[in-house]
């Protein structure tokens, strides 16, 4: 049974970090292009970062570059989302996606940025 299973979200404060974590099982992690989306309420879902299955390739969206790093450990099965300098439009519903043979997604997990 493949599972996504994102982790790490929260209420933080302007200017603060958190690290999200996506732990996949039931298929070939390694294979799979790796990607964070997010949804913010009554906006379309958006691409936020992306990474290559052997980690020679990240992307970013122009709204995170410089503030937001996806990394991945393929021993551990899990993608990760550094994400520093955080501000009130980063609230949003993030969502790990892996695309290999088939493309699956997790359930999301609730970031929240208010003072």
């Amino acid at each position: 049974q493949v599972q996504l299973v994102e982790s790490g979200g929260g209420l933080v404060q302007p200017g603060g970090s958190l690290r999200l974590s996506c732990a996949a099982s039931g298929f070939s992690f390694s294979s799979a292009t790796m990607y964070w989306y997010r949804q913010a309420p009554g906006k379309e879902r958006e691409l936020v970062a992306s990474i290559t299955s052997s980690e020679t390739r990240t992307n970013y969206a122009d709204s995170v570059k410089g503030r937001f790093t996806i990394s991945r450990d393929n021993a551990r099965n899990t993608v990760y989302l550094q994400m520093n300098s955080l501000k009130p439009e980063d609230t949003a519903a993030y969502y790990c996606r892996a695309i290999g043979s088939r493309s699956y997604w997790g359930q999301g997990t609730q970031v929240t940025v208010s003072s």
